[in-house]
Formats: structure tokens, C-alpha cells, sequence
């Protein structure tokens, strides 16, 4: 599958190969006409065949999860002609560039070049690329030569390659495993791009030109590194030695629309009446705790759950890599600093929220809590710094508990286990369980509060869950969003916010 700009190139270069093997004088109008008649042709026939070829609803069969889950097309059938075409195109181009490049250096003022605005450097490089190809006889169609001017550009300001990938607003993920494989994530499912880097060193480039722009490195003496794009992308990079088979780029893209609670209802990632909980929980000063697996939108469901913070509050939000899009006006964005090359100088997710307590904030953000920080996060909500919110990694709420449990203990303090639990039971008010399911849908799957203690255990209940039924024939999971019926343990809270009866409406 390929736009309808990238099938217009291919077709094109096509028809200008059998107009000139067989000396046909076509005008540029007529030329025009041509391709799109052809285009409307395939596509017209493409659709037919596919129509044509729908098959009755499958009945789920054992072979079907024993086979690969989601081979690439390429594995199990030949190439077709379009796909023949859009490699050969693509190999035209990328040797076009590797030719015409140098030269360009060469002509180019490269550090007057890199502060043009984006139209006039282009321009510039379309004359001094057109100067190349007579000089060198080298021939290309309009469509190629733009092609080429581009990926000239987005080695030089952006991240070559990767650059059609990041303005590709359906994709989510970008993984790169080395020079020669590219994964995405689209609709919340992995694909293999056809996009490659000349080989490792390139990889590395760009690599140095992500991290060079917050002021961090990436090298043998520091092999990894978190950053983040100018749009506010989180960048993770692995190289060798750590990297066995080539540098290893990851990066999950900043959504361009911010995600509301009310887009997530649409969606059907949460049932009405659970929006409307979890808005009144946010309004009511609840301190939350937002736990799920990697990639599941934990990050996501903070954005929306900030969104319901008074504009008249100081928030203090602490990251490894700032990544959190806070609408509000008085935000304090704070970042952890990795060591220098003698090891010194590194500030902690721990250091910043001591800090943090002392800058008079209504509420403390965590990007992510993953280690001793965690003792001083729960200090901050049992200090009356309620209404904190926080994610971690865990599959389910009383995981995310043990977790909890688990990282005050790596903060060195000796602490018996029933102290430890107090404070989180004291310190917590709810947990919500955000899960990326099999269909690649995200759903929030637990809201659970946090009762008390019992003995050594805190209790909890849940007051919805997502009951999973079963699958559609599209390949999509179906259940339902139950509400436990129960009072929410917080009434008294939403009652004092003026909210109790539109909580106790929302739990039916």
C-alpha cells in the first residue's frame, strides 16, 4: 500500500522510461493526462480485485495462531509490480543523492546554510542541484529531483532517513535496529519500513544530532542515552558496544493533538461513566497513581488527567526526558542531568524532588517513578501536597503496590513492611490500569481505590473494570466497561468540591 503521491512517481518514472525507449513526443499536458488515467486505471482495478476477493467471515482455527502473527507481506508472497517499481524508484533516488551530495557540500556554506529558513535553503538547493545534473548529465524527472532536494535536506537539518516516519502523523513508534531495519507503529501494531541508513556511521550521525540538541552525548564512555526532539519526542539510544548489531534509536513521537478524556471516551478507550469519574477524582485532589506496561499510555492518560488541574495552581512536573503537555499557565518543568565525563555532577529524579518540595508547589508530576524517589514522592502526598500524580510500570493495581513497596526499599531505608504500606495506604487515593491490548486498542482496564489497611494488607476496591467477551470478525476485542456498584470511598472528598452527586450518578 503506497499513497497516491508515490504511486504518481512511480507510474510517472515508468511512462518517461517507455516514452523515450520508444521516441513517443508527448507534450507535458499530455504527459499529465496520461499518468492520471493510469493512476485512476489501477486503482480503480485494485479495488475491484480486492472487492472481488472478499472472503466470508474466517472461522478462528488453530493454524491461524500457529502461524507468525503478523508476517510482513514480503516474506510470504512475491513482489508485485508497484512494489518492484517503488524499490527501483527508491534505489534511483538514493543513488541520485549519494552522487549529487558531495557536491552540494562542496558549493554549499554549510554553517551560513543551517540558519536559512527550510524554503530558502531549498530553493538554493534546487539551483545548485540543477547546476549538478547538466554539469553532469545526470537525468532525472521533476518529481525525482524534488525527491532528492528533500532527503539533501533532511540530512542536513533533520533526521535524514527517519524524517518522513516523524511527519507521518499515524505512525506512533519509530525503532531503529541498526542501518538496515526500521520498524513503526501504526494503529498500535509493529510494521517493517523499507527506510535504511547507508550504514552505521550514519546511524551514529544522526544519533549525535538528537542528543546534541539537549545538551547531552552519546559515546563509547556513555553508550546510552534519554533526550527528546524539538516537538517534545522521547528519544531512547543504545550504541555498540551495548548494541550488538548496530545503534539502536527508539523514538515515541509527541502527539501533535492532545488526548482529552473526553477523545478517549469517543474512542472507547473508557465507558462515559468512567470519564466522568476520573475527571471528579482529578478535580477532587485525588493523589493517582497510573500504572501499565511500556507503550501502554500511561504518559497519554496524565496528559488527560492534568488537564482537569485548576489554572490557578503551581504544578512541578520532574522527568528523565520532559515529555508531559501541561496546558496549564504556572508549570515548572523540571529534568534529570546525567554525569559528566568524570562521573560527577549528575542530578536525580530523587534530588529533583527534594527540590521540588521546596518550591511551594499545589502539585508534584512524575514522568515516571522507578526507584527511590518513590519514598519521597510518597512523603510529598502524606505533606499536603495532594492532588500528585505519578505513573509506574506494573500489569495490574495491586502489582503497582508491590512495586511501590519494592522501590521504597531501594532508597536504603529500614523500614518494617506494615510501616511501609501505611504510608502508601495513607499516601494514595486511587490507581488506574491502562493496558494495550492484542487488537492494539489501548483500554483502561482497572479503576481501583485505595481503601486502608487490614492487618499488613492494603485494601482496596475496584470501582470499574473491563470485562473482555471476545473478538469481532474484524479482529477486534469486544467487552464491556462494568461499573462495581459500589460507594467510591472518596465521596466525601467529591461532596467537599461540590461533585458527590454527579460521582454517585457516574457510578449508577
Amino acid at each position: 500500500m503506497m499513497s497516491r503521491p508515490e504511486l504518481s512517481l512511480k507510474i510517472g518514472q515508468i511512462v518517461t522510461e517507455e516514452l523515450e525507449r520508444q521516441n513517443s513526443p508527448l507534450n507535458l499536458l499530455q504527459r499529465r493526462t496520461l499518468i492520471t488515467d493510469l493512476i485512476n486505471w489501477y486503482v480503480e482495478d485494485t479495488i475491484k480485485q480486492t472487492s472481488s476477493e472478499v472472503p466470508a467471515v474466517p472461522v478462528p482455527s488453530l493454524e491461524k495462531f500457529e502461524s507468525r502473527p503478523y508476517p510482513h507481506p514480503k516474506a510470504s508472497q512475491k513482489p508485485s509490480t508497484i512494489e518492484k517499481l517503488a524499490s527501483s524508484a527508491s534505489g534511483t533516488i538514493e543513488e541520485a543523492k549519494s552522487l549529487i551530495q558531495p557536491k552540494v557540500m562542496d558549493r554549499l556554506d554549510i554553517s551560513a546554510a543551517s540558519k536559512l529558513p527550510k524554503e530558502e535553503l531549498s530553493s538554493q538547493l534546487g539551483e545548485i542541484v540543477g547546476e549538478i545534473l547538466f554539469e553532469d548529465k545526470l537525468r532525472l524527472n521533476a518529481p525525482e529531483k524534488a525527491a532528492v532536494i528533500e532527503l539533501i535536506l533532511a540530512d542536513m537539518l533533520g533526521l535524514g532517513p527517519l524524517e518522513p516516519l516523524l511527519a507521518d502523523e499515524a505512525v506512533t513508534d519509530i525503532m531503529v535496529n541498526g542501518p538496515n531495519q526500521v520498524y513503526i507503529e501504526k494503529g498500535g501494531k509493529l510494521q517493517l519500513t523499507e527506510v535504511i541508513f547507508r550504514d552505521n556511521e550514519h546511524v551514529m550521525n544522526v544519533a549525535r544530532r538528537i542528543v546534541a540538541h539537549v545538551g547531552r552525548r552519546v559515546d563509547e564512555t556513555t553508550p546510552l542515552c534519554d533526550a527528546r526532539l524539538a516537538d517534545g519526542s522521547r528519544v531512547n539510544i543504545i550504541i555498540p558496544p551495548l548494541a550488538i548489531d548496530g545503534s539502536s534509536i527508539s523514538i515515541r513521537k509527541f502527539a501533535k493533538q492532545s488526548i482529552t478524556l473526553d477523545i478517549m471516551k469517543k474512542q472507547k478507550n473508557i465507558s462515559p461513566e468512567m470519564a466522568t469519574v476520573m475527571k471528579i477524582a482529578s478535580r477532587s485532589r485525588l493523589n493517582i497513581l497510573i500504572s501499565g506496561g511500556t507503550g501502554s499510555g500511561k504518559t497519554t492518560l496524565l496528559n488527560a488527567l492534568s488537564q482537569m488541574i485548576d489554572h490557578g495552581e503551581r504544578i512541578v512536573t520532574i522527568e528523565d526526558a520532559a515529555e508531559l503537555q501541561l496546558q496549564q499557565p504556572h508549570v515548572v518543568r523540571l529534568e534529570t542531568r546525567p554525569p559528566n565525563l568524570e562521573g560527577e555532577g549528575a542530578i536525580t529524579m530523587r534530588d529533583l524532588v527534594k527540590n521540588s518540595l521546596r518550591m511551594r508547589p499545589d502539585r508534584i508530576i512524575l514522568g515516571e517513578i522507578r526507584g527511590s524517589e518513590a519514598v519521597d514522592m510518597l512523603q510529598a502526598m502524606n505533606t499536603g501536597h495532594d492532588g500528585s500524580l505519578g505513573t509506574v510500570h506494573a500489569n495490574r493495581p495491586r502489582e503497582a503496590l508491590t512495586r511501590l513497596e519494592n522501590m521504597v526499599g531501594m532508597a536504603g531505608i529500614n523500614l518494617p513492611a506494615k510501616a511501609v504500606r501505611t504510608q502508601i495506604a495513607d499516601a494514595l487515593d486511587m490507581i488506574i490500569q491502562v493496558s494495550r491490548m492484542r487488537d492494539g486498542m489501548r483500554r483502561i482496564t482497572h479503576i481501583t481505590e485505595i481503601i486502608g489497611m487490614e492487618d499488613d494488607i492494603v485494601t482496596t476496591q475496584d470501582l470499574f473494570t473491563f470485562n473482555f467477551k471476545g473478538e469481532d470478525e474484524q479482529g477486534n476485542l469486544t467487552g464491556e466497561f462494568k461499573s462495581s456498584g459500589l460507594r467510591p470511598f472518596f465521596l466525601p472528598k467529591a461532596e467537599y468540591f461540590s461533585l458527590g452527586k454527579h460521582l454517585m450518578d457516574a457510578m449508577g
